[in-house]
């Protein structure tokens, strides 16, 4: 009963470890003082990805082509770059992102489906406990959650908004254009 809670939670935590959404939540959280609501759609995002994977195990990367799923992430990812950047050309001494609880969630949710820990959580569920695999999984990715959010918060203290702003612009559409060609 144990291992269904702890192999996943360190599996998955481990994998998620200086992932694509881990640095997605590090930058999102250099552009609000509304970190609570960050974090909130973040993990609303990683239990109804993660959630839907426990639950339907790999059904979903079989009936939803991992091709298009990797499309409209990596154009989600080129999209909050744009975005990024062009606020950072802008002359505005806040930088602060208008809806965190939104856009940490969309940008999350989209790049989780067909990620390899959302595979990997599904494989868990059927070798596992769901419930307590779930469980494990959102222990895990509310730990990084909240490190990312801190790690972001603490940078964003130390380093000029504008350089933030074009650093993370230019990283979001990196991931973007890795999603459409990989």
């Amino acid at each position: 009963m144990l291992q269904d809670l702890l192999i996943p939670m360190m599996v998955i935590g481990i994998a998620e470890l200086g992932d694509k959404t881990q640095i997605a939540v590090f930058l999102l959280s250099t552009k609000t003082e509304e970190h609570f609501k960050l974090l909130l759609g973040v993990m609303l995002a990683f239990l109804l990805a993660d959630g839907i994977a426990v639950l339907t195990g790999d059904y979903i990367t079989e009936k939803i082509s991992s091709d298009h799923i990797k499309i409209i992430s990596g154009l989600i990812f080129i999209l909050f770059g744009v975005l990024t950047l062009r606020i950072s050309k802008k002359e505005k001494e806040t930088q602060d992102l208008k809806n965190p609880f939104f856009s940490g969630f969309v940008l999350i949710f989209f790049s989780e489906l067909g990620d390899k820990t959302q595979i990997a959580s599904g494989l868990f569920a059927t070798m596992y406990n769901p419930i307590l695999v779930l469980i494990g999984i959102m222990l895990s990715l509310s730990l990084l959650s909240v490190m990312a959010i801190y790690a972001g918060r603490f940078i964003s203290t130390k380093v000029d908004d504008k350089i933030l702003s074009r650093i993370g612009g230019v990283i979001f559409i990196l991931v973007g254009i890795v999603f459409l060609f990989r």
